[in-house]
């Protein structure tokens, strides 16, 4: 393949660039998962991959349970398809809980705690309630444990990943928490095997070319378990040998862009957050000035593939103030494009109105 271009072939199979799908659950199944610790932001990323989409539409998906909010990789909240999310975490919640052993220890959690917060927990929800954090944190205190410190963001994570519970819908901007059998539909069992393939299949055919160690980073699998299931889809893949790693993603026609196509992506944006190596993406030189800790997770503005700075929001009356602060000089096309970026984001919101301010909000 010659120019292969690799932030090119990733705007296409992730559909930032021409996206075809009409609703939410689609995009997240497509997907696999989409990071999703920050709601709004991962709101927006669902949005940005959708065909006219608004936040009310993203927002309507989550309270109908059409999407799921759930600890299942890394670990951090992702949201995942309800139809996936059973065989996923009886995939990846191994690798979370061992993560996440250390700290279990140090707060003094251990299966007694866990065992009085699942029966405590059942209790409360059962009968297709959904309640808040606030409410669960007074159940659990209530049936003698103790949810100081960071106890209770811990218990509820791994009733997450044991399958007890999930996300229920908005109460308010509060989030709250369901019976997972009692809000997701039973659905069909696969084996190990099969479960390390469709999730490599889904990693690849969305965010490639990406490597191997890339897949291992995103899943949270070990790098065994993750050529595993590479192993067993890749002759449903293609691939390329670039500057000495082998990148492998779904072979399409290729769809032309813009000559000048820009993106706000949240923070936490599958285009970032869902590779090991952010080469393609960003400058070496340019990481610190995107974010200080060195991991590119702020909101950053991509200008035909790669990030040329970062940007906030803010509100006045109806009016969306989107703060940009770049790092390169751009041309005039570029920043029409990054004009009309702000544009679709301020649609989404719901708004008429923005105004792009040079300094940080």
């Amino acid at each position: 393949m010659t120019g292969f271009n690799i932030p090119q072939l990733r705007l296409q199979n992730q559909y930032l660039s021409n996206p075809v799908f009409k609703n939410p659950a689609d995009v997240v199944h497509y997907m696999g998962a989409i990071q999703a610790q920050d709601y709004a932001g991962a709101a927006w990323a669902i949005g940005q991959r959708l065909q006219g989409a608004s936040q009310t539409i993203i927002e309507k998906a989550f309270t109908d349970g059409d999407i799921i909010r759930t600890h299942v990789m890394r670990p951090t909240w992702h949201f995942v398809s309800p139809q996936d999310i059973r065989w996923m975490l009886e995939l990846t919640a191994p690798r979370v809980q061992a993560i996440a052993g250390t700290r279990h220890r140090q707060l003094s959690l251990d299966k007694d705690v866990f065992l009085k917060s699942e029966k405590a927990l059942i209790k409360a929800l059962s009968g297709g309630k959904q309640l808040a954090r606030t409410d669960l944190g007074d159940v659990l205190q209530k049936a003698g444990v103790n949810t100081d410190e960071q106890r209770f963001i811990h218990i509820m994570m791994q009733m997450e990943l044991i399958g007890l519970v999930c996300s229920g819908g908005r109460q308010g901007k509060q989030f709250t928490y369901s019976l997972l059998e009692e809000r997701v539909p039973k659905t069909k069992t696969i084996n190990r095997d099969e479960a390390l393939a469709t999730l490599a299949k889904r990693y690849f055919m969305a965010h490639g070319p990406a490597t191997l160690q890339d897949y291992a980073w995103w899943s949270g699998l070990t790098v065994t378990d993750a050529k595993a299931g590479l192993e067993m889809i890749k002759a449903q893949l293609a691939s390329q040998v670039f500057e000495g790693s082998t990148y492998w993603f779904a072979e399409r026609s290729q769809t032309s862009t813009k000559s000048s196509t820009a993106f706000l992506l949240p923070n936490y944006d599958e285009y970032i957050v869902s590779y090991k190596d952010r080469s393609a993406a960003i400058e070496l030189t340019d990481i610190d000035k995107t974010d200080p800790r060195g991991t590119i997770f702020n909101n950053t503005i991509i200008v035909n593939g790669r990030v040329v700075g970062t940007w906030k929001r803010g509100f006045r009356k109806n009016k969306a103030l989107i703060g940009i602060s770049l790092f390169v000089k751009l041309s005039k096309a570029n920043h029409a494009a990054i004009t009309s970026a702000a544009k679709r984001y301020t649609k989404f919101l719901g708004l008429k109105d923005f105004e792009l301010v040079t300094d940080q909000l």
